[in-house]
């Protein structure tokens, strides 16, 4: 290793008097190493430093002498020392090394299904626990109580960190079972004004029969039963009751309607990312007045790790408040595709359309359709009974 700092130079010399030569180098007291002479020449490494004695040496006793740098660390240091772009280079990835060894570079979050991500960054970020963050700054233990008492849902939490990762843990509460309401006094009544068209009593006195129309409300399993012997036992009702009940929705499109439009006005803008700052660089403003904007990002990527460093691309389009005027088989076709997707998503898988009634209202603004349903479906519901 003192070898490669100080750095060696091979000669080689020949001539009449190289043997004089050879002892006024011993002589001379100069480190002189891996010598030997093969056919009248004589081989060795010595120190660079020492060049320009052996070279006034051989001048005194007529030799010729030829040199040749060994590749150690400082000889490639000695080439290079002109070319500013490396040291300065060099010195750069020291600083960033030095830097980004003593900031908060990535967190991990582990132990979470319930809150979020970015739930608990967030509150992270409260805590000043971000990406560019001293290390140092951070109290850890403070950071963990801190936690647990700004998200409701964490019960334990433990942060710690390995070079410039943190590393946040997380144990979210584990909910209290829900009780089934298994032996509650209750009873079933009706939620719909519908018609009942089945009947299936579990536990309770059925109220009434298939083929009744019952009001809304109307009590349909008791669970309060007498017994013959005049006593009264209050139970948990239990049953299914279907009937046919109908439904009234509403859907209206107007002729004229006003939306926003893209321009074909586009602007980009790229922001350099350091952490979480962002440098513009762009020039000028956005100067629309209406605009909607996608933003996307590329962060810079060092062996499989992804580093707070990168560039931010923003696309801004112009928009501009646009009138649309429909003729009324667009009107019909946006109305009916809307009914759809009322059935697929308002209405429940269990129950069944036995009938829909359409009635078309049209005016010089709008055309409405009143959609009459008549459903098929469970009607009961449990109403608990409550005892002094």
């Amino acid at each position: 290793m003192k070898n490669q700092i100080r750095g060696c130079v091979k000669i080689s010399a020949e001539g009449k008097n190289l043997y004089k030569f050879i002892n006024m180098i011993h002589c001379g007291r100069i480190s002189c190493f891996g010598q030997y002479c093969e056919k009248g020449v004589f081989h060795a490494e010595i120190y660079r430093h020492d060049l320009p004695k052996i070279q006034e040496m051989a001048e005194k006793c007529g030799i010729e002498v030829k040199s040749k740098e060994c590749r150690t660390v400082s000889s490639v240091i000695l080439k290079h020392k002109k070319r500013f772009g490396i040291a300065i280079g060099l010195i750069i990835v020291l600083i960033a090394s030095l830097y980004f060894s003593s900031v908060v570079v990535t967190i991990e979050i582990q132990g979470n299904s319930k809150v979020s991500t970015s739930a608990i960054l967030s509150a992270l970020n409260e805590l000043d626990i971000k990406q560019g963050t001293p290390i140092r700054s951070i109290d850890f233990h403070y950071c963990e109580n801190k936690l647990r008492i700004m998200l409701d849902n964490i019960s334990w939490a433990s942060i710690r960190h390995t070079g410039n990762r943190v590393v946040v843990e997380v144990t979210e509460i584990v909910p209290q079972p829900q009780m089934l309401r298994e032996r509650v006094p209750c009873n079933i009544v009706s939620a719909k004004d519908a018609e009942i068209t089945y009947t299936s009593v579990y536990d309770g006195q059925l109220m009434h029969k298939i083929g009744d129309f019952v009001p809304q409300g109307t009590l349909l399993i008791s669970g309060i039963s007498s017994r013959a012997d005049g006593r009264i036992t209050i139970n948990h009702a239990m049953g299914k009751i279907s009937g046919v009940y109908e439904e009234k929705v509403k859907f209206e499109e107007k002729y004229r309607s006003e939306t926003y439009g893209e321009t074909g006005n586009t602007r980009n803008e790229k922001y350099l990312k350091l952490f979480s700052l962002k440098i513009p660089l762009f020039l000028g403003k956005n100067t629309y007045q209406n605009f909607r904007c996608g933003e996307s990002e590329k962060s810079l990527d060092v062996m499989g790790r992804e580093l707070p460093i990168g560039i931010i691309s923003r696309e801004i389009s112009e928009t501009q408040l646009t009138e649309n005027l429909f003729t009324e088989k667009e009107l019909t076709d946006r109305i009916g595709e809307r009914i759809y997707i009322y059935e697929k998503n308002f209405i429940d898988s269990d129950v069944k359309i036995v009938d829909r009634n359409i009635e078309i209202t049209k005016n010089s603004e709008s055309v409405v359709y009143t959609v009459t349903y008549k459903l098929e479906g469970e009607i009961g519901v449990q109403k608990d009974i409550f005892i002094k």
